[in-house]
């Protein structure tokens, strides 16, 4: 898979190694593929804590608490709606697709919550945010989260992880 896309992934946690953010990029390249995303583009990654992301989605969702993932689409679209080339940024050439932040205190919890692996549960978020930032959705109970869940399984499958990883 070539590496057409910028994905810079800052860590304010300790912890954190090259071995992740070379798994965090695989997952991020894998799902835009899944998604038909074949032009440069970024996506920003921010691995942090739980008090951290609490503090972000106090500040930009006004939601007072943790949270495991949040995602911040540069563009409102909808599922299978794609930025064009004229979106591109001039000086770059790359498509700014948006930002992901990661608690990796809720990746920690929820793997045990739901008797998986730390990997599983941190490729689960990150094409969770992926597809958040293409325009996916879950807010109702109904057909978009459907639509959603089962993207997301494709693209984990697509990965080789499964949810006995």
């Amino acid at each position: 898979m070539a590496k057409r896309h910028y994905i810079p992934i800052t860590a304010d946690v300790p912890g954190v190694n090259d071995s992740q953010r070379a798994f965090i990029r695989k997952v991020i390249r894998t799902a835009l593929a899944a998604e038909g995303v074949d032009f440069p583009c970024e996506v920003d990654v921010l691995l942090t804590n739980d008090a951290a992301i609490h503090q972000i989605n106090r500040d930009m969702r006004e939601v007072d608490r943790a949270t495991d993932v949040l995602s911040f689409p540069e563009f409102e679209l909808t599922p299978g709606e794609l930025p064009g080339a004229e979106d591109a940024d001039p000086g770059t050439g790359l498509v700014p697709l948006g930002d992901m932040v990661i608690s990796m205190e809720h990746v920690a919890a929820q793997a045990k919550e739901y008797g998986h692996s730390n990997r599983r549960e941190l490729a689960y978020l990150v094409v969770h945010s992926v597809l958040h930032l293409l325009g996916y959705d879950h807010l109702d109970e109904g057909p978009q989260k459907k639509q959603m869940r089962g993207r997301e399984e494709a693209i984990l499958a697509e990965l080789g992880i499964t949810r006995e990883d």
